[in-house]
C-alpha cells in the first residue's frame, strides 16, 4: 500500500513541477479555468461537460507528454541533434493537435449557447 501512495506523491510531484516550470500549462490552465466558469454560465449538458473535461485532459496529457519528452531528449542529446530536434517538433505538434482540435470542441459546444445568450 506504501508503494501506491508513493506513486501517487511521484506523479502530484509531476504535475506540480509541470504547472510551475512551463508557461504553456499556466496558459492550458488559464483556459480551462475560462471554460468551466463559461460552462456553469451557459448551463452545458452532462454530455458537453464530459466532453469538454475529457478534451481539457487530453490537452494537459499532451502537454505534460511534450515536456517529459523534451527534458528527456535535452538530457541524452547535449549538442544540436536533427533528430533529437524532430522528436521535440513533433512533440510540440501532438499538443497543437489536441489543442485546436478542443478548439473547435469548444466553439461546437458553447457558439450556439452564446448566441443564444445574446440575441
Amino acid at each position: 500500500m506504501s508503494r501506491l501512495i508513493k506513486s501517487f506523491g511521484y506523479a502530484w510531484q509531476g504535475i506540480r513541477s509541470v504547472f510551475s516550470t512551463e508557461a504553456n500549462m499556466k496558459i492550458h490552465a488559464g483556459v480551462a479555468v475560462l471554460v468551466i466558469v463559461a460552462g456553469f454560465l451557459l448551463k452545458i449538458s452532462p454530455l458537453e461537460w464530459i466532453v469538454a473535461l475529457l478534451c481539457m485532459g487530453l490537452v494537459f496529457s499532451a502537454e505534460m507528454f511534450n515536456t517529459a519528452i523534451e527534458l528527456l531528449v535535452d538530457k541524452v542529446s547535449s549538442q544540436k541533434d536533427p533528430v533529437a530536434g524532430k522528436v521535440k517538433d513533433i512533440a510540440a505538434g501532438a499538443v497543437l493537435i489536441a489543442a485546436c482540435i478542443s478548439v473547435v470542441v469548444g466553439v461546437i459546444i458553447f457558439l450556439p449557447k452564446l448566441i443564444q445568450w445574446i440575441v
